[in-house]
């Protein structure tokens, strides 16, 4: 029996151009030059999944900002077709929530997935993410071009941020 060595690394410019490959192969939609640009800066945030130091997999996300939270927001998160249900993604998503967890400040995680990858949302869906919209015509070019978009609330919304009190006099 041979041994499985699952890692992720680094996604640093000397690999960068391997991260291009894989999205152009896993992914529908094409990536500008700022995503990459962008994926250089977020450290542990973007990362290569190697298997058997074949790099068949990656995962890109940023902080977001909006609707008054802290956000994280998976860009891009996907392995090579024949290296899926080997627990790469779970891998991959399970380091973005340790990240989440260990930072404690983060309110969700979101991320878009084409309403027809059913895999995709089967996945996210086994994590805690659920469907809390659908975006009409989110992506150019493919069909279909709706998204649903998937979160996963990481704190309960029970008090109000602090400041807010103080308003109820």
């Amino acid at each position: 029996m041979k041994i499985m060595i699952l890692e992720l690394g680094d996604v640093t410019p000397h690999n960068i151009k391997q991260l291009k490959r894989l999205n152009q192969v896993i992914f529908p939609v094409s990536y500008n030059d700022k995503f990459y640009k962008d994926v250089l800066e977020v450290g542990e945030l973007a990362k290569l999944a190697y298997f058997n130091d074949i790099a068949v997999g990656a995962v890109c996300c940023r902080v977001d900002h909006s609707q008054n939270q802290k956000r994280l927001y998976i860009m891009t998160l996907g392995c090579l077709a024949p290296y899926r249900r080997l627990g790469i993604g779970t891998k991959m998503l399970n380091h973005v929530l340790t990240i989440c967890e260990k930072d404690g400040t983060f309110d969700n995680i979101y991320l878009h997935v084409q309403i027809s990858n059913e895999s995709a949302i089967d996945f996210y869906q086994k994590f805690g993410f659920e469907i809390i919209e659908t975006k009409k015509n989110y992506y150019k070019r493919i069909e279909p071009a709706d998204a649903h978009v998937l979160q996963k609330s990481l704190r309960s919304p029970c008090a109000p941020p602090s400041g807010e009190l103080q308003k109820a006099e």
